[in-house]
């Protein structure tokens, strides 16, 4: 069987090289040339642990490198859409490189050729849209929509030991169910058939309980501070221990900290909202999620800003990507952290992050400083935050006791 991914970010890179990696000839092909330039030389061009060694395993030998989206979509048996929907400025998912994406290959695509998205698109995209599209374009064959459940730093493990596998296909699209069953029979995971519509509120649904959460946790966070006297970090983590969550991976997500980030969560709530809006439901509890999280980098920077007291001191920011284990800084919270403290007068910033400070410096543009080492940040720094929560930054504040901590994950050890 022979497999075509196009665009090779975080989840397409790692789908191309989980399907190599068990056996199957695999092709892929990203609009960025210099993307396609580092992986063609064997470099991972973000940080994902797991995905180098699998890149060299099984570069030119499962896994190959086309010039063009044509040349890696001709003959394929599978071809898999991995391109970013961001939101637009009204929340609405933006969809027009997935329809950019569509227009580079479909002429290469045969009628026996199953089309799977991976793409996260609002429920209703596939059937109402992309579906009449390809039709339009003479392309006859199934389209599927075939979410991904991938958390960035554990990519690959996720990936090749999937909990679920969800397929949206249509009901009569036999022949591509036989194909999915054996595409994905290498990974001993259950598969799930159900409509277009139903694979694609999967995704959305899965997001938002985990934003929810995460407010959730930030607003009792509040609560409990304004009561005064509580700690917080210690009530969460006596919670965890409910037989209900104990040994629940879900639990991480039942704390308090800066707010969600990255690429997934914010652009998916938004997009879920509008497009409940848009269907004529206004969604008041997933509403007051984004709300809160809105607010979460000025309430933050308050705290640190309480803390720093006079605008000319010197404040250390420790992390800067938007979780630990990547270094993507899209949407992270410490460039909007940061944001508020320069809008606030705050010039003396200090920053160190293990894995993002190029990524960062080079997406944002602050002046600010840049350390080499979280040591060198505690050196200058009187106050210093904790904004990513770096296995290296744990019991940083017991080697400082002299300096003003602000624990913004509800992390430090006391």
């Amino acid at each position: 069987m022979k497999i075509a991914v196009i665009g090779l970010g975080f989840v397409g890179l790692t789908v191309a090289l989980g399907f190599a990696d068990k056996g199957f000839d695999v092709a892929g092909y990203d609009i960025d040339e210099g993307r396609r330039a580092s992986i063609r030389g064997g470099i991972v061009p973000f940080f994902e642990p797991g995905l180098g060694m699998a890149l060299k395993d099984n570069l030119n030998v499962k896994f190959a490198i086309s010039e063009n989206a044509w040349g890696a979509a001709k003959n394929a048996d599978v071809v898999f859409l991995c391109v970013g929907t961001p939101c637009e400025d009204d929340g609405k998912a933006d969809l027009q490189y997935l329809f950019a994406a569509i227009n580079s290959i479909t002429g290469a695509l045969s009628h026996e050729c199953v089309f799977i998205i991976k793409s996260t698109v609002p429920p209703g995209t596939t059937a109402n849209m992309v579906s009449p599209y390809l039709r339009g374009k003479a392309f006859n064959g199934a389209v599927v929509v075939n979410p991904e459940f991938l958390r960035e730093g554990y990519c690959w493990k996720d990936f090749t030991a999937p909990d679920r596998i969800v397929c949206g296909c249509g009901e009569r699209d036999i022949k591509a169910k036989e194909l999915l069953a054996e595409l994905y029979a290498p990974f001993n995971a259950p598969i799930h058939f159900v409509s277009q519509n139903t694979a694609e509120f999967i995704k959305y649904l899965s997001n938002s309980l985990l934003a929810s959460l995460i407010s959730f946790s930030n607003e009792m966070a509040f609560i409990a501070e304004a009561a005064g006297s509580v700690n917080v970090a210690k009530a969460f983590k006596i919670l965890h221990q409910d037989k209900r969550l104990s040994d629940a991976g879900i639990k991480h997500y039942i704390y308090p900290g800066c707010g969600y980030g990255g690429y997934c969560l914010p652009k998916d709530t938004a997009a879920l909202s509008m497009n409940s809006k848009q269907l004529g439901f206004t969604p008041r509890i997933l509403d007051g999620v984004i709300s809160l999280n809105n607010e979460m980098p000025l309430q933050t920077a308050r705290k640190i800003e309480r803390l720093a007291g006079s605008r000319v001191a010197k404040i250390g920011i420790l992390g800067l990507s938007f979780k630990p284990n990547s270094d993507d800084v899209r949407d992270s919270s410490a460039a909007k952290i940061i944001d508020c403290l320069v809008r606030d007068g705050y010039i003396n910033i200090f920053a160190y992050d293990p894995a993002a400070m190029k990524t960062f410096s080079e997406m944002y543009g602050f002046a600010i400083n840049y350390c080499g080492t979280k040591e060198a940040v505690c050196d200058i720094c009187d106050t210093i935050a904790v904004i990513t929560i770096w296995p290296e930054f744990q019991g940083v504040n017991q080697k400082y006791p002299q300096k003003k901590w602000c624990d913004c994950r509800y992390w430090l050890e006391d």
